[in-house]
């Protein structure tokens, strides 16, 4: 590993991809994402924020974006946004709040909480479908809660999902995925990993 990926000195939006690459954190072959669909790319951000100034300096440069709306405190979701969301948090100077996944969706435990009326950032390592971002927001929102913009490392999102808050990200790429019963992969007999935490095992 050069010492240039993982030093963080004015690490600027355009470089986190270029470091994501010489870190390993952008995987190629056949992959299960979290929402269950197949695509050829994987972004492991593990990879990336397994060191503390890389994780402190991406942080950062999420939370600059999100200066001026008033929040009042960052929620991720568990295990992939718990990190992301803490250095967020700690680039706006606000609380952070993680969830965890139950049977169906997310729930806030641990004695955190949410008062009514506050204004939430959501943060999270990649946006594809949009699937735990739906989940969260029906959670926030049963709490009386607003979800007042999203803030995510990779959207790599297709044209057709509608996210009805601000959206920001260091890395934007436009990334095929593919239903289980469709996947042009599967047909050219490549071999499907499940790199993500909800498919580990």
């Amino acid at each position: 590993m050069s010492e240039r990926t993982t030093t963080t000195e004015h690490l600027q939006p355009g470089e986190v991809l270029d470091r994501m690459k010489e870190i390993g954190a952008l995987l190629e072959g056949h992959f299960k994402l979290s929402s269950g669909r197949h695509s050829d790319r994987y972004f492991q951000c593990a990879r990336l924020l397994q060191y503390p100034g890389l994780a402190t300096d991406i942080g950062r440069l999420l939370a600059e974006q999100f200066n001026e709306l008033e929040i009042d405190a960052v929620v991720s979701p568990a295990v992939g946004g718990v990190l992301l969301g803490h250095e967020v948090a700690r680039g706006l100077g606000r609380r952070h709040v993680f969830a965890e996944r139950k049977e169906a969706g997310f729930a806030i435990r641990r004695g955190f909480e949410l008062e009514k009326g506050e204004r939430v950032l959501l943060v999270d390592d990649v946006l594809t479908r949009g699937t735990s971002f739906g989940e969260m927001v029906s959670l926030i929102e049963s709490l009386d809660a607003e979800v007042c913009g999203l803030g995510v490392i990779v959207d790599r999102r297709e044209k057709d999902v509608d996210i009805p808050v601000r959206v920001a990200s260091l890395v934007e790429m436009e990334v095929a995925t593919y239903e289980p019963d469709a996947c042009r992969l599967c047909e050219a007999g490549i071999e499907l990993e499940s790199p993500g935490s909800r498919h580990a095992g």
